[in-house]
């Protein structure tokens, strides 16, 4: 595994999720469409990716106060134009950042993983291009292909779907995150049955596919990209 990969991988299994949870999942005031000017993206990569410190990986409260001093100007517009208090709207505004968040670092994740299977400088990711709905592009032996990767709860057997015929098609990868109150409680209490999402990830999990970190974070393993590379860049 490379250098990048292992700094990152180390990085995530630190994220306090539960805390995170516990602070923001029950704040939903602000749930509208985000304009361009507003959103967390272009932080984002250029923090995680693009100009990443892997010495020094930034949380999200670091990662949250560069992103809104670089955009308040453009914040304090859309607040404005949005009619809501700058307390609601301030409150509404980081829990909402918070959840965009959560679901980049573990695209940003995969990023890396691939990097370990292509190699460094294989893989281009940045807010353009997930604006077109490609997460990142794989460059390898001459090809380049766009993937983007989905949160769903769907069997292994359907990780990997090509959308389009030609060699330049998107590549969907699935994963699922079941809530962490099913990894508590993991059967109905009346049937002793699995849960529903609870087996998927487990499938996922003796396929090779995802992990689970213990502060309950899932990740990407090796073999998805793996099975890309074997299946398409042949």
């Amino acid at each position: 595994m490379s250098d990048r990969f292992k700094k990152f991988d180390n990085f995530i299994k630190t994220i306090d999720l539960d805390s995170f949870r516990k602070k923001y999942s029950h704040i939903k005031i602000v749930e509208m469409d985000l304009p361009r000017s507003v959103q967390v993206l272009k932080t984002m990569y250029r923090v995680y990716w693009n100009e990443a410190d892997l010495s020094n990986i930034l949380n999200f409260e670091e990662c949250y106060k560069i992103y809104y001093n670089e955009l308040k100007d453009d914040i304090e517009k859309f607040r404005i134009k949005a009619e809501m208090c700058s307390v609601c709207f301030g409150k509404g505004l980081k829990a909402r950042i918070y959840r965009t968040w959560a679901s980049i670092i573990t695209q940003i994740h995969a990023g890396y993983v691939a990097e370990t299977i292509f190699g460094e400088a294989s893989i281009l990711m940045n807010d353009e291009l997930d604006h077109t709905g490609k997460d990142f592009i794989v460059s390898y032996n001459g090809k380049t292909i766009p993937i983007q990767v989905k949160k769903e709860s769907k069997r292994p057997e359907s990780r990997i779907l090509r959308i389009g015929n030609n060699d330049n098609s998107v590549i969907n990868i699935k994963y699922c995150a079941p809530n962490p109150k099913d990894f508590q409680n993991p059967r109905y209490v009346k049937t002793g049955e699995l849960k529903p999402q609870v087996l998927d990830f487990i499938e996922f999990s003796k396929n090779g596919i995802l992990t689970r970190y213990d502060n309950g974070f899932v990740a990407f393993l090796d073999r998805v990209f793996k099975d890309i590379k074997n299946k398409f860049f042949k």
